[in-house]
């Protein structure tokens, strides 16, 4: 019986997902707006045979902000840029269904992945930060539940945007001068509760049967929509048993909605830290701790909870009870107080714990050790893969995959080389059967 195969994303993060990594001696932050910089790592990744390359993005930011969002290129130039300095690895990245257009989104990411010959996929979200509103003529958010139900609306018309040519409809025949087979070409004529768009699409279908969808967030809003739509679920998963019992919901709501379960790949976050020894892991680990400035580091925890503001509480103390709820980010909300309770941290401890992996996993050790954690996840239903979010770049990345792949992939669980060319094929996904977009077509 051949063995479950581990699935693995880069989340590219300025000079490293640590918010002290700039301050390392290694790292050289001036280069964040590099091409050249992200050129090398998006090659060091392909050479680990990872299967994407993952860009996050935002609207807004303030002085206290993360630097690697002080400071960052638009993701689809850059991972359009990167794409001709690579060949197999996908190429992804976040847009908010909140601030903008269906019919700019739909293109982008289709134009994105005929530069790439098929490896593009869109982490879908809703906008959580306030600050975001104010930069597109609006003074607050939609509720958290109406984000989403935009969210679901704006996801179907780019679906049926992307169905705008049949697969064989461009005949470029050029004897009979017939560019196009017209009854192969579908206006989508949707009109909505939020969007009203006639289409068709001024670009041809992907080479991949249509962009990846991703989802981030484990919300029961974001898990539902995740559950319908979503190729690739991101989420935040600090233990085993926890993310065994995400995994099965999340698989159990994928079948609810006549999907394959199989057909929806987990990928938990986990900052990963390689040792010669268990030891020196942690220290490496310590030596970016001790670079963490306080103010910097409550300010990220209060983002994280909503906007709730720590800096009058002791950060030796524990966190206030009754922390109000939020129109923002509620899964990772939810996720520090549970961690703060189960592990009695103070509020130092726990934005420190915050400032290494943003609520996200961290895991210390050999290569071996690491590489047994990761099959452990793999095996026990915890996760199809995961997206690493590696403390220092480049040394990290060089290090996970100089060391940590090679252990994985003489276990058998982990690619020799890429089997084919799309980011679907890397995830074992099949190309999807054309279906002619039906939204609100009289």
């Amino acid at each position: 019986m051949e063995k479950k195969q581990l699935h693995l994303g880069l989340f590219l993060m300025g000079s490293g997902h640590h918010i002290a990594s700039w301050r390392h001696p290694d790292v050289e932050p001036e280069q964040v707006t590099s091409f050249r910089y992200f050129a090398e790592i998006a090659k060091k990744a392909e050479e680990g045979k990872l299967d994407m390359l993952f860009l996050s993005d935002g609207l807004s930011f303030h002085e206290l902000s993360h630097p690697a969002e002080l400071s960052r290129f638009e993701p689809i130039s850059l991972l359009s840029a990167l794409a001709a300095v690579t060949n197999k690895i996908g190429l992804a990245s976040t847009v908010t269904t909140t601030y903008n257009e269906p019919f700019h989104v739909a293109r982008k990411f289709l134009s994105l992945d005929h530069l790439s010959g098929g490896r593009a996929g869109w982490n879908v979200v809703t906008s959580y930060y306030e600050s975001e509103a104010k930069n597109f003529s609006k003074k607050e958010h939609l509720a958290h539940q109406d984000r989403y139900i935009r969210a679901q609306e704006f996801l179907e018309v780019v679906d049926g945007l992307w169905g705008s040519w049949e697969p064989d409809a461009l005949v470029r025949d050029k004897e009979s001068g017939v560019y196009f087979e017209k009854d192969k070409l579908h206006q989508l004529n949707h009109d909505g509760a939020f969007f009203s768009v006639e289409g068709p699409l001024n670009i041809e279908r992907s080479p991949q049967g249509k962009p990846v969808i991703i989802q981030a967030g484990s919300s029961n809003a974001g898990v539902n929509l995740a559950a319908r739509s979503a190729d690739i679920i991101f989420t935040a998963q600090d233990n085993l048993a926890d993310a065994r019992a995400f995994y099965r919901s999340v698989k159990d709501k994928v079948q609810a909605y006549g999907r394959n379960p199989e057909h929806v790949k987990i990928m938990p976050g986990v900052s990963v830290y390689v040792g010669k020894t268990y030891e020196e892991a942690v220290q490496k680990y310590e030596q970016l701790q001790q670079l963490i400035t306080p103010e910097v580091g409550q300010n990220l925890l209060s983002e994280y909870l909503g906007g709730f503001a720590i800096s009058p509480y002791d950060v030796d103390g524990p966190l206030p009870e009754n922390i109000p709820e939020t129109n923002g980010n509620k899964s990772r909300r939810a996720l520090l107080i549970k961690l703060a309770e189960e592990k009695q941290l103070t509020i130092r401890e726990l934005y420190q714990y915050v400032a290494g992996s943003r609520g996200h996993r961290l895991l210390f050790g050999t290569a071996e050790q690491i590489a047994d954690d990761l099959e452990n996840w793999l095996m026990e239903g915890g996760a199809d893969g995961f997206n690493l979010m590696l403390p220092t770049f480049p040394s990290s990345l060089d290090e996970f995959v100089d060391q940590v792949v090679p252990v994985l992939q003489q276990r058998g669980i982990y690619r020799e080389d890429y089997s084919g060319s799309t980011l679907r094929a890397h995830l074992g996904l099949l190309e999807p059967v054309y279906k002619r977009p039906i939204l609100n077509n009289p």
